[in-house]
């Protein structure tokens, strides 16, 4: 996208006022067209002539988040119209000093995204849209380039939680980070199964115990030489590249179905360290991602079996199906190692998390300061990805005291998105966030600019949040 400037069939021209009208290459009639057209709908025109899509975007600089998400909605609608019309080009410009314009073409760049690596014939159902280019000069090329780094970064989430586990086992996870890793410029350490025995990570070892293939545990760093921060902060995503529930089966329909999606949390991770690696942002972050699936098959775990985990505790199995929180545990005790001066983990971890507040937010929770919990607040709300905080009182915790071991995998029947929670605290004893990411992390139905799949939520959030920490 925008990197090969071929011949431009389609512009868009953004202006920050209706008085901008009159500097756009419009011409005298269409101008006034326009002038009549922003009054009534307050947001973009469209010219067509020939084959030729023109557009003009009123984008006022400096938008709140909710005009903001405005333009990346109107930056998709104008993708449609492209694909439409069966154009390949198309170049967007500012008027006038804007940076704002980036909010269309961010929509733009993300409605345009498809996965058509399984059909046999992805080339006609591929959008015409090819390159989307962005003018010089009114609009900040270092925002551009950053922009751009996040973009591609989000669209390697969803490619990651779009592939079928068929494709995506825990090995093969592992291989794409490592790619990743190479092209953006970060750190890549996997440790495979039998590192992961000798380290006595009961957790992961336990899930992976139905599965033939082996798991993994992925180190992700990146250090520049002018950090921010002089102890890391520390990313956890849970990478459980297929969930069946185990001996715990989940029943098929609305439920297995898009359980290739149960390793969202390890794309956000790996897009996050992409994206500012890519961007070269001066913040020290580590990525810790353990990855397996999650099966019924050979000497699987079972309910009332009792797990040793990384850090000696021991933990009653109620529910096979509660394996995310089993492998994040020995994760998050893992960073200790790190003295991180913050933690913060992204699962699909809970259908509670989803039942309680739908697709719109991620559920987040956690012992950090009250400012972090606001600062990513702040950053949720910059890119429209937000956050629904749970209360977190200590009285949770009662529920998944054990009769036979420390603690239990399984809650009562009610607050499971709490309750999981309060499981993951057990095993961290540093400021720490829980994001549960079951809601917003898989598109059912296309809409704005998400398209059916994995959403590739978290990684413009937290990029927001490490470019300003």
């Amino acid at each position: 996208m925008g990197a090969k400037k071929k011949e431009v069939y389609a512009t868009v021209e953004v202006i920050a006022a209706k008085k901008e009208v009159d500097n756009t290459s419009l011409d005298a009639a269409q101008k006034k067209y326009a002038k009549e057209k922003l009054k009534e709908q307050g947001d973009h025109v469209v010219f067509g002539d020939l084959g030729v899509l023109n557009f003009v975007v009123l984008a006022k600089s400096k938008q709140d988040y909710k005009g903001a998400e405005k333009l990346r909605k109107t930056g998709a609608a104008i993708t449609k119209k492209l694909n439409d019309a069966k154009l390949s080009n198309v170049l967007v410009k500012s008027i006038s000093k804007n940076d704002d314009a980036l909010y269309i073409v961010e929509g733009m760049a993300l409605s345009n995204y498809q996965f058509l690596k399984y059909f046999s014939d992805k080339k006609k159902k591929a959008n015409s849209l090819e390159n989307i280019l962005v003018e010089e000069g009114n609009i900040s090329s270092k925002k551009t380039a950053e922009m751009w780094s996040v973009v591609e970064a989000v669209l390697k989430a969803r490619d990651l939680v779009n592939e079928p586990q068929s494709y995506l086992s825990a090995p093969q996870l592992s291989v794409e980070i490592q790619e990743m890793g190479m092209y953006a410029g970060f750190d890549v350490t996997v440790l495979d199964q039998a590192k992961i025995e000798s380290l006595k990570m009961g957790g992961l070892l336990a899930v992976n115990k139905g599965s033939v293939a082996p798991c993994t545990f992925n180190i992700l760093e990146y250090k520049p030489k002018k950090a921010k921060n002089k102890k890391p902060l520390i990313l956890v995503g849970k990478g459980v590249v297929y969930d069946t529930g185990g001996l715990s089966l989940k029943p098929t329909a609305n439920s297995m179905d898009f359980m290739k999606s149960d390793m969202g949390g390890a794309a956000v991770v790996a897009g996050t360290l992409q994206a500012i690696a890519k961007a070269g942002l001066n913040v020290h972050v580590i990525g810790l991602i353990p990855a397996t699936d999650n099966r019924p098959g050979g000497d699987a775990y079972a309910p009332g079996d009792v797990i040793k985990m990384y850090d000696g505790s021991t933990v009653e199995v109620l529910n096979t199906d509660a394996e995310g929180r089993m492998i994040l545990a020995d994760a998050l005790a893992y960073a200790k190692k790190y003295d991180p001066e913050l933690v913060i983990d992204f699962a699909t971890l809970t259908g509670a998390a989803m039942r309680a507040v739908g697709s719109h937010a991620s559920v987040v929770m956690g012992s950090a300061d009250e400012k972090v919990f606001n600062r990513l607040s702040e950053a949720g709300n910059e890119v429209y990805e937000r956050q629904a905080r749970m209360p977190f009182y200590e009285e949770y915790g009662e529920e998944i005291k054990s009769q036979i071991a420390d603690i239990k995998n399984l809650g009562g029947p009610t607050a499971g998105a709490i309750t999981a929670g309060k499981f993951l605290e057990h095993f961290t004893d540093y400021p720490w966030v829980h994001m549960d990411i079951a809601g917003p992390a898989w598109v059912t139905s296309p809409k704005g600019y998400f398209t059916f799949g994995g959403s590739g939520v978290g990684v413009r959030m937290m990029f927001e949040y490490l470019k300003n920490y």
